[in-house]
């Protein structure tokens, strides 16, 4: 199984490395070359740089048969964009994107891309962790 992960943050090196730690092959894309930096120096994917907007990037990555696309750029639209033509252009059935602001994301979910808003799920449990405590007064 082969993935590519666009965005070598927090997110994308975490879940490079939890890819290939349950045996897959992985393509990680970035634009700054630091960035690689959060993974480990044994990290045995392939490092790109470049932008993923870049299709000859994404067909360096192994886009074409990728079984997988995760798209976590720290840039909604760049990882909207990302994302529609990976599973548009490219046919990735498991194309996942990072998407920051809500209503865009539940936006895109309804358009067919698979996204995930953290700022949602930060709402909702700050919301709930308060809600379910008692105020004392």
């Amino acid at each position: 199984m082969h993935a590519v992960v666009v965005g070598c943050g927090r997110v994308g090196s975490a879940v490079a490395s939890r890819l290939v730690g349950e045996g897959w092959t992985v393509a990680v894309i970035d634009h700054l070359m630091e960035s690689f930096n959060r993974l480990d120096p044994a990290f045995p994917g392939e490092r790109i740089e470049g932008h993923a907007l870049d299709e000859d990037v994404l067909r360096l990555a192994g886009i074409e048969h990728a079984d997988a696309c995760v798209v976590s750029t720290d840039g909604d639209n760049t990882n909207l964009v990302t994302a529609q033509i990976v599973q548009r252009k490219y046919g990735v059935g498991t194309t996942v994107v990072r998407v920051l602001d809500p209503a865009r994301a539940e936006l895109y979910a309804r358009l067919g891309l698979q996204t995930v808003c953290p700022t949602t799920t930060a709402i909702d449990t700050l919301s709930a962790a308060v809600l379910s405590g008692t105020v004392e007064v």
